[in-house]
């Protein structure tokens, strides 16, 4: 029995990962088309500064990747971020502000006046939405908690998670669990109580890997049993026979099953010939540019005491973020030394993504300037553009992706797991991979 797995991000690997563990007989082809695997689960060492081309970790809050973790017997390469990660700043009407972790801490906060607080205190009473239409972040804010807070809060947040903006993001498909508070209690306070006395425990803790995340990718690829095609991209497949037959770099392969782990993009080219209108409604899928600029430096006097910070759309700012990282965790720059990373582009201004490189490192020099008042130039630079970076969750996105499943479903052995239907997060990847795995496994054994 043969299985392709095409994509070697986290998500290729965890499906190919818990295969493996259920059925050993099988064998496994990991194809990635570029030259290392982990996707932008990927890290890159300069003169000793570690800086992420995406992800630097996952919440503690959800099992799923520590219990891939742990099964992968990698547990020695976790590591806790520092207190320090809790400090949090939104940088909005021209100052860095602490983002408030506590409701007397909300009250003294600036970032909003005290009619946006008091606006927000009026959510247990706003009656609850009755209908399970899609809708956007932004409406679906303004709804629960008033504009200001949505402007101000879920606008710095969307631009850091998704490099989004809440005029575009879908509630429904970005934050599903925020939507099913209101939908089954009525309310996202009444909401948050309930559960909280349910779930008893402490909150999530972002971890990440010694090393970068990528030392957890290559710990991976070590313990898989799989042929690995890296550098190595499938451009088509064709049906044949009640099997699958792949073809890369002027060579073919049949296969039993296929999971295709790849980009929605990606997946679409690749599925042009097998089934044309799936191919289109995999490329219907839009992405959210985005560049990621580090910097770090031997000697600064910024302390970089927290986290980072966020800029909201109304602030006018040229970056989205700024991620502290050697402040999160320890092994990020040298002893002595401090870096950062700077997010620009995304859907507010997505032309800024793809400037040159000196252009992006002119764009983080002055976003520094502007919202941190750092001046000291950097001693290292580091630059990552990502032309379609984040997938785009939409309006519609959920929709979109019933109908992608729809027209998977005739082809028996197809399968599709990736960050672009249900969760970007590590921890959704991971999650979604297993169970992409035990679906596998299920048909394999039925």
């Amino acid at each position: 029995m043969n299985i392709a797995i095409i994509g070697g991000g986290i998500s290729g690997l965890t499906t190919a990962f818990y295969i493996a563990r259920a059925r050993p007989d099988v064998r496994l082809h990991i194809f990635e088309r570029e030259a290392h695997l982990g996707g932008t689960m990927y890290t890159r060492e300069i003169d000793g500064f570690r800086f992420e081309i995406g992800s630097n970790g996952f919440l503690s809050n959800k099992p799923d990747t520590l219990d891939l973790v742990h099964a992968a017997g990698a547990d020695d390469l976790l590591l806790r971020s520092s207190d320090d990660s809790r400090i949090r700043f939104i940088f909005h009407d021209g100052e860095l502000q602490r983002l408030p972790e506590s409701p007397p801490l909300f009250l003294k906060s600036k970032l909003l006046t005290l009619r946006g607080k008091l606006r927000v205190a009026m959510e247990p009473f706003i009656r609850a939405k009755t209908d399970d239409r899609d809708e956007t972040l932004q409406s679906f804010g303004e709804r629960r908690v008033g504009k200001a807070f949505t402007d101000v809060f879920l606008n710095a947040m969307s631009a850091g998670i998704y490099g989004n903006t809440p005029e575009i993001l879908s509630v429904n498909a970005a934050f599903p669990m925020v939507v099913a508070l209101e939908r089954e209690y009525g309310g996202l306070f009444r909401g948050m109580i309930k559960k909280k006395k349910k779930e008893a425990g402490p909150g999530g803790v972002l971890m990440s890997f010694k090393g970068g995340v990528g030392a957890f990718v290559e710990h991976l690829r070590n313990t898989l049993p799989a042929e690995f095609h890296i550098g190595s991209g499938v451009e088509r497949i064709e049906a044949k026979d009640g099997a699958y037959r792949l073809h890369f770099d002027d060579r073919t392969l049949e296969v039993d099953r296929v999971v295709l782990s790849t980009p929605a993009y990606a997946a679409a080219d690749i599925t042009a010939d097998l089934d044309p209108a799936l191919s289109n409604a995999l490329a219907g899928i839009d992405y959210t540019p985005i560049s990621v600029v580090g910097f770090g430096w031997n000697a600064l006097p910024h302390p970089l005491h927290g986290f980072g910070l966020l800029t909201t759309a109304a602030a006018k700012q040229e970056v989205l973020g700024v991620l502290w990282d050697s402040s999160v965790f320890a092994d990020r720059a040298p002893d002595g030394k401090k870096m950062v990373r700077i997010m620009i582009g995304g859907q507010r201004q997505p032309e800024l993504a793809m400037q040159s490189d000196e252009e992006l490192i002119a764009t983080g020099l002055r976003g520094l300037r502007a919202t941190m008042g750092i001046d000291t130039p950097p001693d290292v630079r580091f630059v990552q553009r990502w032309e379609r970076g984040i997938p785009n969750y939409r309006v519609g996105h959920l929709a979109q992706v019933a109908q992608i499943r729809k027209l998977a479903d005739p082809h028996p052995g197809l399968y599709l797991n990736s960050n672009a239907y249900a969760g970007i997060g590590i921890n959704d990847c991971v999650r979604n991979s297993r169970l992409a795995a035990e679906r596998v496994v299920a048909e394999l054994d039925a």
